[in-house]
């Protein structure tokens, strides 16, 4: 069982640098065995992937609108993930939500990810991140 617990989401301006913060609660297998990822929904819009990261020594998958603003960053021995901002934009105004997904091999990241696979086993429930221009 893993529970998720996001934090660092509220109000801010446009520009400067927001840290997401995500807490996994986890029985029985390691966190150091799932593969993170964040998500965020719009208002009115579906829910997209926005990063991932491994659990080994990190690889990263990124959509391509967060390329180069973003940075997913992990701490398994905190068994927490991270999401870094830069250059807030008001587009960016969202739920951020953390998920994790069992990773046994390590493959999901540049395997299913780099797919389109962002099929997710746990959630959090989110932390909203609203910016204001």
């Amino acid at each position: 069982q893993v529970q998720l617990v996001e934090s660092g989401g509220g109000l801010v301006q446009a520009g400067g640098s927001l840290r997401l913060s995500c807490v996994a609660s986890i029985s029985g297998r390691a966190f150091g065995r799932y593969a993170m990822a964040w998500f965020r929904q719009a208002p009115g819009k579906e829910r997209e992937f926005v990063a991932g990261i491994s659990w080994s020594v990190p690889n990263t998958y990124y959509v391509d609108p967060v390329k180069g603003r973003f940075t997913i960053s992990r701490d398994n021995a905190e068994n927490t993930v991270y999401l870094e901002i830069n250059s807030r934009k008001p587009e960016d105004t969202a739920v951020y939500y953390c998920a994790a997904r069992s990773d046994p091999d390590g493959t999901v990241v540049r395997g299913a990810f780099s797919f389109g696979d962002y099929g997710m086993d746990y959630w959090g429930k989110g932390t909203l991140v609203t910016v204001s221009s």
